[in-house]
């Protein structure tokens, strides 16, 4: 009698330990920690470099003037490169307004073919040259996000200065000329602080001042060789920028 009590105590006590060790918390270690996808946006400063091409517009008004007419041949092209600086502000998921600043170094430049002197039926003349060295530009950007959140299509337009320099037989000088300026261009952020981009501008730049060219010629009253300061060129663009976190949205921490 008392062995059957005693085991009746013993597998009660067995089967009390192993419900309290049922209802003890478990120590099975938590999932890993999957960091979340790295935030794109397009909001905030950059800046970047570029590096392409230009040429002077067919209507270009780099050609001068002597006895009434001259020849507008030897516009030619060059290579065009600087950097820019910007701000961007992604209002929607796929609308993005900004600003735009740039400073370009260029050789585009056209021969003297377009800037003769034409005196006694257009025998001899002085020939002259017509070379833009850098250009700048303020442009707004107007862009929208399309087929994915990384490519930005956009249109830019604004504010546009350089200087042309004129140099013919008898003279040298140069003038900064401003105007305007407009475009468009696909940007493709490629890493969350790095984006590739291409651009298209057409630029009108013009103004008066000593720009111009005074050549000597034999007939008397014909020897002004007076530039119309009218400069118009395409550029073509390659660029890289780096999107600095300053500026854009502080990103929204999940809690654990």
């Amino acid at each position: 009698m008392k062995t059957a009590i005693s085991a009746l105590a013993l597998a009660t006590a067995l089967f009390a330990g192993a419900a309290s060790a049922a209802d003890l918390p478990s120590h099975k270690a938590p999932p890993p920690y999957i960091p979340p996808p790295p935030i794109m946006t397009w909001t905030g400063f950059y800046a970047g470099l570029n590096l392409g091409g230009g040429f002077l517009a067919s209507n270009s008004s780099n050609q001068g003037w002597n006895a009434g007419w001259n020849n507008g041949n030897g516009n030619s092209g060059g290579v065009v490169g600087g950097g820019q600086i910007g701000y961007n502000f992604q209002v929607t998921p796929m609308f993005v307004i900004g600003a735009e600043t740039d400073f370009q170094g260029t050789s585009i430049g056209s021969g003297g073919g377009g800037n003769n002197n034409l005196w006694l039926g257009g025998f001899g003349g002085n020939a002259g040259s017509a070379r833009l060295n850098w250009f700048g530009t303020v442009r707004g950007r107007v862009g929208i996000t399309l087929l994915s959140p990384q490519l930005l299509v956009y249109g830019t337009g604004g504010f546009a200065y350089g200087e042309v320099q004129r140099n013919g037989w008898w003279n040298q000088n140069s003038a900064v000329q401003t105007g305007w300026t407009a475009g468009g261009g696909a940007e493709w952020m490629f890493f969350p602080n790095w984006s590739a981009k291409v651009e298209y501008l057409y630029t009108q730049i013009s103004g008066t001042g000593n720009n111009n060219n005074w050549g000597w010629a034999l007939n008397p009253g014909f020897g002004l060789n007076n530039v119309n300061n009218r400069t118009r060129f395409h550029t073509i663009r390659a660029g890289i920028n780096y999107h600095f976190n300053f500026g854009s949205p502080a990103p929204v921490l999940a809690k654990y």
